[in-house]
């Protein structure tokens, strides 16, 4: 049987082509108008995520008169940082704080680094759960007990206290980033290290730690930022000699008045080591965070 087509109604195909181009058109519009609410909603999450950072940092280079009563022209000056530094002898709480969360980082690292490896290697999930636990109590339920210790051993005010302290919130933290990661790693390249004759010990340092930089870098920096923003155990067992920068902000403020201008200079100089340390490492921080995620 023979088929027979039947011609186009050329009217019929503009219809179709007329409709197709409408339809690209909508979808070019709906596009269009999902992209504007996105940035709209960015700009939006960035005014108010930039707002106080960019006000704190204005208000660091204006006098105590114009940061009292704003205005939209002012003159900058640079007293409030030379106040900081002179008056308020904040480049020792600078070092104090660098001290303390480099030292309390590097002995988190120490011991956590092979606590997580065991907890992944020979699932010892009670140390995880003990861990777990420390980091997810509040902080001030170890101050009091720390306190008295730290009193009966003569350690009160002295960098050994702060350390320590310190380690109770970045230990587990780094325990528990490294976990899952330490999970992720193939355990044949550990078993072939070990037929080679390599120890455990020889394989945690030679295979499993190159192999976790990474994971490593970001338990590193964000530890260090915690140490460095820690205000509480800074507040009741720091000294005068051993006070770090988020206690010695408390100088600016007396009962009659605070010094708006050196508290915002000093909220910058508090905020700008971080702030570079993120904005430089948050590759570093990202890979981390996501190399434990798939197992394999």
């Amino acid at each position: 049987m023979t088929n027979i087509t039947r011609p186009i109604d050329p009217s019929q195909s503009l219809a179709i082509r007329q409709e197709a181009l409408a339809s690209r058109r909508r979808a070019n519009i709906r596009r269009a108008l999902f992209g504007t609410l996105r940035a709209l909603l960015l700009l939006l999450v960035l005014v108010v995520l930039l707002f106080p950072i960019v006000w704190i940092a204005l208000s660091a280079f204006q006098s105590h008169i114009d940061i009292i009563s704003p205005a939209w022209g002012f003159k900058p000056t640079m007293r409030n940082f030379e106040k900081v530094f002179d008056e308020y002898n904040f480049l020792q709480y600078m070092w104090n704080s660098f001290l303390v969360a480099s030292l309390s980082t590097f002995f988190s690292l120490v011991l956590g680094l092979p606590g997580a490896y065991a907890i992944a290697r020979f699932h010892y999930d009670w140390l995880g759960v003990v861990l777990l636990a420390a980091r997810i109590v509040p902080g001030i339920t170890f101050l009091v007990p720390w306190y008295i210790l730290f009193s009966r051993m003569g350690l009160n005010g002295s960098y050994v206290a702060l350390i320590l302290s310190h380690m109770i919130v970045s230990m587990p933290f780094i325990v528990w980033v490294m976990v899952p990661f330490f999970e992720g790693l193939p355990i044949e390249v550990e078993e072939s290290a070990r037929i080679d004759g390599a120890s455990m010990l020889g394989t945690f340092v030679r295979i499993a730690l190159p192999l976790a930089v990474p994971a490593i870098m970001t338990a590193t920096i964000m530890s260090f930022i915690f140490s460095w923003n820690n205000f509480m155990f800074s507040l009741v067992l720091s000294g005068d000699e051993t006070r770090t920068l988020p206690v010695a902000i408390f100088n600016f403020m007396t009962y009659a008045s605070i010094d708006w201008g050196g508290l915002m200079a000093a909220a910058v100089i508090i905020t700008l080591p971080v702030l570079v340390i993120t904005v430089f490492m948050q590759r570093y921080v990202v890979s981390g965070l996501t190399a434990g995620a798939i197992k394999g």
